[in-house]
């Protein structure tokens, strides 16, 4: 389900109540952990965080560099963590968080699927977002990109 929604303000005041209150939730811990340089914005209908394209607009789509977002979707709400879909020790930290915090985690490659942020252990979430700094995730970025670029100039045709 992706919104129309021109701003964060906006998008949330158009959800019900119950998950208005739910994505409020986990955004302030994303807000109050998030490092300095990513800014919080509208994109892909949904709150996203992302390095904005004045400080790298050498992204392979044109949009600022996504780093995390959170969403509302059809049946749950979704929060997209792509700093621990590029680092496996972040997404073993985010695994161990959810044992430790005796829940099981829904989740994809970088989504988190929940009802609510009593299903979250949102200490962990907190420091795994706080873990990469924006200069960091450029260069992991930056290389990933350039591997996969390689790897398809050396596949054979």
């Amino acid at each position: 389900m992706q919104s129309k929604a021109k701003t964060v303000e906006a998008y949330l005041a158009g959800l019900p109540d119950d998950r208005r209150a739910a994505l409020k939730k986990v955004r302030a811990v994303l807000k109050r952990r998030m490092p300095k340089g990513y800014r919080e914005m509208m994109g892909f209908g949904m709150i996203t965080y992302a390095i904005p394209l004045e400080k790298f607009p050498d992204t392979y789509n044109g949009q600022p560099l996504l780093y995390a977002a959170l969403a509302s979707q059809k049946n749950y709400l979704a929060l997209y963590l792509m700093c621990a879909y590029g680092s496996p020790p972040l997404r073993k930290k985010l695994e161990a968080g959810f044992r430790k915090a005796g829940r099981k985690a829904d989740m994809g490659k970088s989504c988190i699927r929940f009802q609510s942020p009593d299903d979250l252990p949102l200490d962990v979430i907190g420091d795994v977002v706080a873990a990469v700094s924006p200069d960091r995730y450029i260069e992991t970025f930056t290389r990933a990109h350039a591997a996969k670029k390689s790897a398809r100039r050396a596949a054979p045709r």
